[in-house]
């Protein structure tokens, strides 16, 4: 053995013949991450912070870099030290932001090439959307001003001027004030990439609200919340949500504004958004919902959904049912059984789909797909959103980290990799829009006004806003 060892070493050392490189790719094969395999599987620099399927090209975020890779092979096109990262832009039009913490400024690059589309020197932090990227920059404390570009555009398509930003306002996607998702374990909290930027933002500065329309950079309104109140901006109105202590319980009452002259639009009492503790019934989260509806839960205990435009109830549970993803066409629920998961039509008693499902299901509305995780065995499904076709079903307990029109990318660790949907290349039914609300081009035909087609509530599915981009 010693012999031959002694021969093996001295063919590598002269060139003749290396065993190790091959050898060493044997030892630190990564095994599948998923039963059927992955179209292709890779093993990154570090564990990603968030992946984003841009265009024909995956982003990963990883704490001190982001690089880039080919979604057709898995191989990398670029890296980029970075501390932050960010997708704007839809399908045909996507960019990255980059910049690192504490440094003002940031670059716009291009997914594929990693090319500096545009830099910025002074901006402190950026808002990405699917048809919008804001940004905000200050001269001194109390002198900001927010503007608003095209993703791959060259000009600002307006400015407002904002007293300050907070300190939290810093890198990407800093918190406004709006609505918290739904979360669900192996499933990352952006599976659905950005979307598209709703009519109304509400920013937080010193104490107050500034709510800005994002078609025309308008501030519309400055409010300050009294002491029971946290304010949020939802489905183009600005609610103010009030928690009041009394007999050991806390009392609430919406009372939601327009955006325009401040009158109240609607009222609803009794329903608990879930933002106070129960230390006194402060308000210290947002309401829990997602684009223009709002999570709420009756006196009785049941769940709800209320449109966030005019203050209607799209879904009310049933006793011991319990909602797991919800956007502004439909909810996903698990039934009171515990044993199959529903998603129902929102405004109507449609039920869209069933799948059997243990108690600890949990699941995410994208644009092309819902996904579902099941333990016990460990499980992950990609659903046609309208019919519950399955678009993939994997054996697996990697998690679901970024949705796209065609497929998924599924991780573990530094592993990652690309699932394709239906195993013909199908894909889903729903039209291929970049989903969420209207953007820049206005609130479109009736806001808040669910259909009962595949083009969303406000036709963007189907009418790409903003003068035809992808957006």
């Amino acid at each position: 053995m010693l012999l031959g060892l002694a021969v093996v070493v001295a063919l590598a050392a002269t060139g003749v013949w290396n065993p190790f490189p091959g050898l060493w790719d044997w030892v630190d094969r990564s095994e599948p991450i998923s039963e059927p395999d992955v179209v292709w599987q890779q093993r990154v620099g570090g564990t990603p912070r968030s992946v984003t399927i841009a265009g024909d090209t995956v982003v990963v975020e990883q704490r001190t870099r982001v690089e880039a890779r080919s979604l057709a092979t898995g191989a990398q096109l670029w890296e980029r030290k970075a501390d932050w990262a960010a997708v704007a832009g839809g399908d045909r039009d996507p960019v990255v932001a980059v910049g690192k913490l504490l440094v003002n400024g940031y670059e716009l690059l291009d997914p594929t090439t990693g090319v500096t589309r545009r830099r910025d020197d002074d901006a402190v932090a950026v808002w990405t959307y699917r048809n919008l990227l804001l940004d905000a920059r200050c001269t001194d404390a109390t002198d900001c001003t927010l503007s608003a570009w095209d993703p791959r555009g060259t000009a600002p398509l307006w400015t407002a001027f904002l007293p300050g930003v907070h300190s939290g306002l810093l890198a990407d996607n800093p918190g406004l004030r709006g609505t918290r998702r739904l979360t669900a374990n192996r499933i990352d909290d952006g599976v659905a990439g950005a979307e598209a930027a709703p009519p109304l933002l509400g920013f937080p500065v010193d104490g107050r609200v500034h709510v800005v329309d994002t078609a025309t950079g308008r501030v519309l309104q400055n409010v300050e919340p009294t002491r029971d109140e946290r304010l949020s901006v939802v489905g183009g109105r600005l609610l103010r949500i009030a928690a009041r202590s009394q007999d050991g319980s806390c009392y609430f009452a919406i009372s939601a504004r327009d955006s325009a002259t401040g009158q109240e639009a609607w009222h609803q009492a009794g329903v608990n958004l879930r933002t106070a503790d129960s230390a006194g019934c402060v308000q210290r989260e947002d309401p829990q919902g997602a684009r223009n509806v709002l999570i709420g839960v009756a006196p009785d205990g049941r769940e709800a959904v209320i449109d966030g435009y005019d203050g209607r109830l799209l879904w009310v549970g049933d006793s011991g049912t319990k909602l797991i993803a919800v956007d502004d066409r439909s909810a996903v629920f698990r039934a009171a059984d515990k044993r199959s998961v529903v998603a129902r039509e929102l405004g109507t008693e449609k039920v869209l789909w069933r799948r059997p499902a243990s108690g600890k299901a949990g699941a995410a509305l994208t644009p092309y797909a819902v996904v579902v995780v099941d333990e016990k065995p460990s499980r992950l499904a990609a659903l046609d959103p309208r019919t519950g076709r399955e678009l993939a079903a994997l054996r697996t307990s990697a998690n679901a980290l970024a949705v796209g029109s065609q497929g998924m990318i599924i991780g573990e660790g530094r592993e990652i990799g690309y699932v394709r949907f239906g195993a013909s290349g199908t894909s889903p039914t729903r039209p291929p829009g970049d989903g969420g609300n209207p953007g820049p081009g206005g609130p479109g035909p009736d806001p808040g006004r669910p259909n009962n087609g595949d083009c969303g509530p406000k036709g963007e599915l189907c009418a790409e806003p903003g003068g035809g981009k992808d957006g």
